[in-house]
């Protein structure tokens, strides 16, 4: 049961129109957002805790809700694979749990105004994340503070996966400065991570130019007027300044990477760094990878060029790269370091042998 004292405050807390609310657990007290700005009750457990809270976040999931005790049973619906419903989630953001404010922040629904609300109550990178992804929020003010948010985080993330993920999100944010860009860059020369984090966020966002394959001007003469054709302009792009920053940076992300996550992460970016229509990433090795790509018939006159056909063929190779082709490799080992890298050797050896033939100006 709740404190007298403690049911009585929160009773009257409730009959105003609230925003959000949050429980601060080590200060023991509940808060809340409101039109006129926060409100907060102290807190005075009569039993262990963590029971009590349970208790108040019971009474807020009754009070909102309308479910007395039924707020675990309800949680279960609330995934974070954004299947909450639009017009329930102004309400999770008043039990003060976690997990509801999470499946807001992942609801295809999120607005602004809501996305503002839930940073108020729970500011993590994880929610920052998945709000920039939002064009509504990271459009907006918010969207700017959140980049703010993982910029001053961004170095004490944790998990390889995080940091690429936060990168992502902010190289492509309007909001970041050349200033930073660069700074941020300058880490990737020494961190497989950070530059792993380039990657993903794709070609675009990398701040370094390379000159063009001196085969670009033969390639663009032979492709002619299959230049729409989605090979031909991946070949192309290969060629080009953005293409060849990309092939550069694959390659320094694989001279060195740390641990497994990274080179999952990596393997991904490459496969979408040269996405094609049909090209899927499901091979769970490279022979299997360069059989399928052997067996393919050319679609186009210049695919026949022996000039560009081994160019061809490391575009449709590089496209089908993904995390598949380690399964057989991290699904027996978790070595880490110089020891995972000898063990995946099979299977960077042909990623760097495409990579080069794209990139090779001699």
């Amino acid at each position: 049961m709740l404190a007298e004292a403690d049911l009585l405050r929160m009773n009257v807390l409730l009959t105003q129109p609230l925003q959000a609310v949050r429980i601060d657990e080590s200060r023991m007290c509940l808060e809340a957002l409101t039109d006129q700005g926060e409100a907060r009750v102290a807190l005075h457990p009569n039993t262990r805790p963590e029971s009590y809270l349970r208790e108040v976040r019971a009474m807020l999931s009754t009070r909102i809700l309308g479910s007395p005790g039924g707020y675990p049973l309800y949680i279960r619906r609330w995934t974070r694979m954004g299947q909450a419903r639009d017009g329930s989630l102004e309400r999770l953001l008043l039990l003060g749990e976690p997990e509801a404010v999470a499946a807001v922040v992942h609801a295809p629904g999120l607005t602004e105004e809501l996305a503002r609300r839930a940073w108020w109550v729970e500011p993590n990178s994880e929610h920052a994340r998945r709000m920039l992804d939002s064009p509504a929020v990271a459009d907006s003010t918010l969207g700017a503070t959140l980049v703010e948010f993982l910029l001053e985080f961004l170095p004490f993330e944790e998990r390889p996966g995080d940091v690429i993920a936060s990168l992502q999100r902010l190289l492509r944010h309007a909001s970041l400065t050349e200033e930073r860009r660069s700074a941020l860059w300058q880490r990737a020369q020494r961190q497989s991570t950070y530059m792993v984090g380039f990657l993903s966020a794709g070609a675009e966002c990398l701040p370094e130019t390379h000159p063009s394959h001196p085969k670009l001007e033969e390639a663009q003469t032979a492709i002619g007027k299959d230049s729409k054709d989605p090979l031909s302009q991946c070949l192309l792009w290969a060629l080009d300044v953005s293409g060849q920053g990309f092939l550069a940076a694959t390659r320094k992300a694989l001279a060195r990477p740390p641990n497994q996550d990274v080179v999952v992460a990596l393997l991904n970016a490459i496969g979408q760094g040269f996405s094609l229509p049909g090209a899927t990433a499901s091979f769970r090795t490279f022979a299997e990878l360069e059989k399928e790509v052997g067996a393919l018939p050319s679609q186009a006159p210049w695919e026949e060029d022996a000039d560009l056909s081994e160019l061809r063929r490391s575009v449709l190779c590089l496209a089908r790269v993904g995390e598949r082709l380690l399964d057989p490799i991290f699904g027996v080992s978790d070595a880490v370091g110089s020891v995972m890298r000898r063990r995946i050797e099979p299977v960077v050896q042909p990623i760097r042998k495409h990579l080069e033939c794209l990139a090779d100006h001699e």
